[in-house]
This record gives C-alpha cells, structure tokens and sequence, in this order.
C-alpha cells in the first residue's frame, strides 16, 4: 500500500497522468517485494525550480529530469526489500506509513524527453516516477553492475503497467536472471537449505518472481518455478515466453512436477539455468519432451 502527496499546484498533470503515477508506484513496490504500508511525496515543477532545488540540495547548478531524496541511507548491498528494520525508524503514525522520501519531477524535461526519444509523454512519465522510485528503495546506477540490476527491476515495473517500447518491452536473459536471483533471497528452505529463486517472463512484458518455501512435512513444499507461475495465473497471465532459475552449488534444474505445471500453459517456454555464474540455455520440451496433454474442458 502506498500514499502519495502530490505537489502539482501549477496543475502540469491531468487526473489520468496521477493515477499513472500511483500506478508506476505500485508496481515499483509490487517488483522491490516490499509490503511495507509507505508514504512519498511528489513535487511536480519546472526547470527553474528544480535547477534551484539541484543546486541547494546537492550543490549542481543546472536543471534535470527527476531528483529523489530517499529517507534512508542505505548500507552497500541493501535495499528496501531487506532493510525494513531502517526503514520502520521512518514510521509517521499521522499517516500510518514509512516515508520513503521525496520526488521532484520537472514537467519541462517529461516534455522535451519526450520529444526527444520519441514516445509518449506518459511514458516518459512513468519512466521517470519508476526511476525515482527505486532511488528512494536503495538502487543506483554508477557502476555497470548496479545500472543492470537496476534496469532490470524498473523494465519489470513498466512492463507490468503497460509502459514500455516495442523494442525494449522484453527483458535480457542477463536481467531475467538477475530479477530471479533477487527472488532467490526471500527463499524459506530450512531443510534442505538449497534456496531457488525464478523469474518468469510472461508474453505481455510482466514479470512474476517466486522462492523455493520448504516445510516440515516435504510433500507440502513448493519449488520456486510453481510459485512464479502460480503467482502468475492468479493474476490473470497465461501465455509465458521464458524462465530464469537460480540457485547456488548446482544447476537448479525444475524437478519433474515444474516441468509439467509449465508444461500447461507454454511447452515451447525458453528454460535459462543459472548457479555461481554459469548460465545454461534450454527449453521446456528438452527438459520435458513428452509432456501430459488433456484438453481442457470448456
């Protein structure tokens, strides 16, 4: 859950351009895993005066498109997703929420952006609030490794609302597998202690994370795969194109009760396995040549 203040007394945007920034931050959340109840607030001005915010703030004399201001500092390797106990000492109980920090958007550069990359102006909109967004959650883009990882998550977060370019709407095999790696971390196996994370990219551009979850009676276990996909399908998906698994010591390879759940809804599903830096390229029907078919009934 997520409460916006939003700051647009010059009136820049239209009820529809709000909603799509509540939406962009939705699903920033929804991608980051963080189930947090969070407060932001979010200025929209002008160059002028994002160019004198730039400059006071952060001692930068010029204008630009977006500035965020996170309410925590964030130690090296941590986001939002595993540093909610930073993240409570930000609890307003005015607003019964953690205030994850503020956003400044320049409606001059959503406008010349625009123009200049040529695509719709509530695109670079959302590009913009899902960018900001996951600053306030902790991620950057100095280092080659940091602008992947973050890259990853704000596509997963645009493709999940519907914005993005034709020829960007799908993630990397790199970035896939990242976000299944980011999945990996919520793993609950305190059994066999083999933590799996999966990431399975559906054919409209979304992306659905699941962790293995062990219990104490195994057969009640789930794999990590049947949790992405299960996510998925309660969520209206159906068609899949590709999954990333990962894991670490072996190749984390869908046991036999994945591979047909899969098998239902994408036989010709792209499988990437990958474990302490390798990566291996396969597919569902090599995994699972003769899969069960039954034809549903109407």
């Amino acid at each position: 859950m997520i409460r916006l203040e939003i700051d647009d007394s010059s009136h820049f945007l239209n009820g529809e351009d709000l909603a799509l920034l509540r939406r962009c931050a939705e699903s920033s959340l929804a991608v980051e895993g963080l189930a947090l109840p969070v407060y932001v607030f979010v200025r929209i001005t002008n160059d002028q005066e994002i160019q004198e915010i730039n400059r006071e703030q952060r001692g930068t004399d010029r204008s630009t498109d977006v500035l965020s201001f996170p309410s925590v500092t964030y130690p090296a390797g941590r986001t939002a997703r595993n540093a909610k106990n930073l993240l409570l000492e930000e609890y307003d109980p005015e607003m019964n929420a953690v205030f994850l920090g503020d956003i400044i958007l320049s409606h001059d550069h959503i406008l010349s952006q625009a123009q200049e990359y040529g695509h719709p102006i509530n695109r670079e909109t959302g590009y913009l609030m899902t960018h900001a967004m996951f600053h306030l959650m902790g991620y950057d883009h100095m280092e080659d490794r940091d602008r992947m990882i973050m890259r990853a998550h704000e596509k997963a977060s645009l493709n999940a609302v519907g914005l993005f370019r034709e020829e960007e709407s799908l993630l990397t095999d790199e970035e896939l597998i990242t976000l299944a790696y980011e999945a990996r971390e919520f793993a609950y196996a305190p059994y066999s202690g083999y933590k799996v994370g999966a990431a399975l990219l559906c054919e409209d551009g979304r992306v659905f994370k699941g962790c293995n979850v062990e219990n104490n009676a195994y057969p009640n276990s789930y794999c990590a795969e049947r949790t992405a996909l299960v996510k998925a399908v309660s969520e209206g998906a159906r068609k899949f194109t590709k999954l990333a698994v990962t894991a670490s010591g072996s190749a984390p390879y869908p046991c036999g009760a994945c591979r047909q759940s899969l098998h239902e809804f994408a036989p010709e599903l792209d499988i990437l396995i990958a474990w302490d830096g390798n990566i291996l390229r396969t597919s569902l029907k090599e995994l699972l040549p003769c899969g069960f078919i039954l034809s549903p009934q109407d």
